[in-house]
């Protein structure tokens, strides 16, 4: 019996001695990779930021100080550029240099130009259409591409002082009331009965060629590639301004506001400041313009209280597209650099922009500090602009003018038509030569 234990006895000891070795062989293995972990999640990573929103340099030193305290393992540098300076210039020439930014924060027309040069984030989609308001991905592809992550909104129409209309309304105002061009002259005739002028048109080449007239471009579909297509049409010649109805609609709406300008007497002057200035402080009861005129007034001393926002009406049918919605778009995208960056650089720069966005330092930078909208939906901070409150409003509700046409148009389009504009405004030339004038400009552009 004894002899017939030792075989099985042995056997048994075999097998304790493989495990043992396999299990030592597996915690040896298991701690090779947390080891390994840690060690990449420790590993400095320096990312380069290149910023072209100049005015708040300072802003984002200050969040990338808190980022670095918070992720000690990335530090981030900051590219600054000059307000108004040559910012693409520099940009091409990191380029050419093979030393690119990580993070651009460009415009996203110049993406678009550079498009590979940039990170495709199509896989970052899915996330940020939920972190976002409806639109705001759609509005920021490019060729249909996610380059660029959306963090600051825009929308312009007509801001109105609420005090100066309802005084001479004698009552509350209902800005939804505005629906049609007829609508909107029935209150400019009530402003002016009571003293005041109804409306305040900036003269400036980029206010009536970009933002005014720019929205024939957008007013053809609320679909982008239809946009664009029109605009081609333009070049060849298949599309006449003529017979459009979004062109003739605006330019009726465009002569009322003429009508009715504060600045008549001189309506190329174009003092920015002057203007917004005699705006907020009721010199006027509607302004075109957007919420980034909120930097000019939101510290004025003596100003109105209460601003909001209407659409251009461009017809008398409240149907038509644009009568009951605000242009709006996110001119400023967040772009991670595919020519030079690592793919560490990359992730990096993944987690730090989605922080900026989500996080409550980076909303109180981007709301409370810088003064803009941001596109998402979970905001925490409250903004002191009412402006871009006001914008918001219409694009919560979905009702907004998807202009990222523009991101596609050749970059003298507002100065060449917003130059032709200006002598309309001005009575030197006539409808029929503001028409020709902007035709022959698109005809101009053909093959290009």
């Amino acid at each position: 019996m004894k002899k017939k234990w030792v075989p099985f006895v042995g056997v048994l000891l075999l097998m304790l001695i493989i495990t043992a070795c396999s299990q030592g062989k597996t915690t040896e293995s298991s701690s090779q990779d947390s080891g390994k972990k840690a060690d990449e999640s420790s590993k400095e990573v320096k990312l380069t930021f290149f910023n072209t929103s100049a005015e708040v340099n300072g802003v984002f030193e200050k969040l990338f100080k808190t980022y670095h305290e918070q992720h000690p393992n990335v530090t981030i540098e900051l590219i600054p550029t000059p307000i108004g300076g040559a910012q693409l210039e520099k940009f091409q020439s990191l380029l050419a240099s093979g030393n690119p930014a990580t993070i651009a924060n460009l415009d996203a027309g110049t993406i678009l130009q550079y498009k590979d040069k940039f990170l495709n984030l199509d896989s970052e989609k899915a996330t940020y259409e939920g972190l976002t308001k409806p639109g705001a991905v759609d509005g920021a592809l490019l060729d249909g591409q996610f380059l660029g992550i959306p963090w600051t909104a825009q929308g312009y129409g007509l801001l109105y002082n609420k005090r100066v209309v309802e005084e001479a309304m004698g009552g509350s105002f209902d800005p939804s009331s505005i629906k049609t061009r007829d609508d909107l002259e029935a209150v400019f005739k009530k402003v002016e009965a009571a003293g005041k002028a109804p409306v305040m048109l900036h003269g400036a080449d980029w206010s009536l060629g970009a933002h005014y007239l720019g929205l024939t471009y957008s007013l053809q579909s609320s679909n982008v590639d239809d946009n664009r297509k029109f605009v081609k049409d333009l070049e060849t010649g298949t599309a006449k301004l003529a017979d459009n109805a979004a062109y003739n609609g605006l330019i009726d709406t465009f002569d009322l506001l003429k009508k009715y300008n504060a600045r008549s007497k001189d309506p190329l002057v174009a003092d920015y400041t002057k203007d917004s200035t005699d705006f907020a402080k009721g010199e006027a009861a509607f302004y075109f313009m957007g919420d980034w005129t909120w930097a000019v007034i939101g510290n004025l001393e003596g100003r109105d209280k209460e601003f909001g926002i209407v659409p251009v009406p461009i017809s008398n049918n409240p149907e038509d597209y644009g009568n009951t919605q605000v242009a709006y778009s996110e001119p400023k995208l967040f772009a991670i650099d595919n020519s030079g960056s690592t793919e560490a650089q990359q992730a990096a720069a993944k987690e730090f922009i989605q922080w900026m966005v989500t996080s409550d330092e980076g909303q109180d930078a981007i709301v409370a500090q810088m003064g803009l909208a941001l596109p998402y939906k979970d905001v925490k901070v409250k903004s002191s602009n009412i402006l871009s409150e006001a914008v918001g409003s219409f694009v919560d509700q979905g009702k907004v003018v998807n202009i990222s046409v523009i991101n596609y148009l050749p970059q003298d389009y507002w100065a060449k038509t917003g130059a032709s504009m200006q002598k309309y405004l001005a009575g030197v030339i006539d409808r029929k030569g503001l028409t020709d004038e902007v035709q022959a400009y698109w005809a101009s552009q053909a093959g290009k």
